[in-house]
């Protein structure tokens, strides 16, 4: 039972577009690490952090969006989610 909830999880996560890919080919890529973005203008998204190290990760990720409060040119922050490192959570808009 474990294992086809895994599995089920595992398509449900290449469906997933990623952040600034590009779109002939928006899905995750093999090999790479990626959290979800949760909330905002960006929710459902994925990013790539592979090669981030712990404290980048720590930091989290001011992402520029087209779809923010604002228009085209936002930027949005995100921090990693306490307790869940495959998430990263929306904090708000950014100067």
């Amino acid at each position: 039972m474990r294992r086809e909830a895994a599995s089920a999880c595992d398509k449900r996560m290449l469906r997933r577009r990623v952040y600034g890919a590009d779109r002939a080919n928006p899905g995750p890529q093999p090999g790479r690490c990626y959290v979800e973005l949760v909330g905002g203008p960006l929710d459902g998204m994925l990013l790539d952090i592979t090669g981030w190290t712990h404290d980048e990760v720590g930091a989290g990720a001011a992402l520029a969006t087209g779809r923010g409060q604002h228009g085209v040119g936002d930027r949005v922050m995100y921090a990693p989610r306490r307790g869940d490192a495959a998430r990263f959570d929306w904090c708000g808009y950014c100067a």
